[in-house]
């Protein structure tokens, strides 16, 4: 598997900016994260690297060929959306042909055996289902194909919290039966955060982080107590807002804390997750006390 990588992407409609000089790189064998309030552009850049519509500046290759003149390289591409692109009365089973004839390999097997744990037949036509089980029967579809990127905008539209956990439950088993890349655009931040090893996060046009989640997590921090020792201890370090509860402080600092910093008896150091680091980036936090 070769490496994705995106150079200097930009997307207008008109005078509408979408996304705006985005660079990254996608390693081979990786779950992202591609995270992003609505509007960021994370379908638009979804729809660039898959060659479903083409940027107004820069490229996307795989090693050393550009997507853009390169059909074998869009040929490891797989992208499951919420845009329903197939006819009107597509069976399940064509759904299954259609990937087969594209990619070559289907798992037949395993697909037949998601459909079941699902509750859905492989006769019935996609647009007879509802919305849920219609993203349950492309989930299938996706975790069954063979492509090297596998690209999921909004997987998750519609299921239950049943069907959720068994969908993450198939992908980790997919993904370590044959390892490939996969890229998860959702909302449900809380529930990927065991899941992604690496996270994409988009905003004001712009990628504003591209990092490993655990590197990630260790770098956020909670700190409580007195407000003067608090502003204190957060001096030069980077706050990304603050809660005031009377005299009691809480800085939100995302930073590096050196073992120099010496902590003040009656302050406390915690961590927050994923989803709340994603909610303060996308504020526009982000201040040096």
């Amino acid at each position: 598997m070769e490496q994705l990588t995106i150079s200097h992407i930009s997307k207008k409609y008109g005078r509408q900016k979408i996304l705006e000089d985005l660079s990254c790189q996608l390693a081979p064998g990786k779950i992202y994260g591609l995270l992003g309030r609505n509007g960021a552009g994370k379908s638009t850049l979804l729809n660039i690297i898959t060659g479903r519509i083409f940027p107004t500046a820069g490229m996307v290759s795989l090693g050393k060929l550009g997507t853009n003149d390169q059909d074998q390289v869009l040929g490891q591409f797989y992208l499951m959306s919420e845009s329903n692109l197939y006819p009107k009365r597509t069976t399940i089973q064509r759904m299954f042909d259609l990937a087969d004839g594209s990619y070559g390999n289907f798992d037949y097997q395993n697909a037949e055996r998601l459909l079941k744990a699902f509750g859905i037949s492989a006769k019935t036509q996609l647009s007879k289902l509802s919305t849920g089980l219609q993203t349950a029967a492309k989930l299938v579809v996706a975790l069954n194909v063979n492509a090297n990127y596998v690209f999921l905008d909004e997987p998750t539209l519609g299921l239950d919290a049943n069907h959720r956990e068994l969908f993450y439950k198939e992908l980790v088993k997919s993904y370590q039966e044959k390892p490939r890349t996969f890229v998860l655009s959702t909302h449900l931040i809380d529930e990927i955060q065991q899941l992604v090893e690496y996270v994409l996060i988009l905003a004001d046009h712009q990628l504003i982080a591209d990092a490993d989640v655990e590197e990630m997590l260790d770098r956020a921090h909670t700190v409580t107590g007195p407000e003067k020792l608090v502003d204190q201890y957060v001096a030069g370090l980077r706050v990304l807002s603050t809660d005031q509860l009377g005299t009691v402080k809480t800085a939100y600092v995302y930073d590096q804390l050196d073992d120099q910093r010496v902590i003040p008896d009656q302050v406390k150091l915690g961590h927050y997750d994923l989803q709340k680091l994603f909610i303060e980036l996308t504020n526009g936090g982000s201040k040096n006390e």
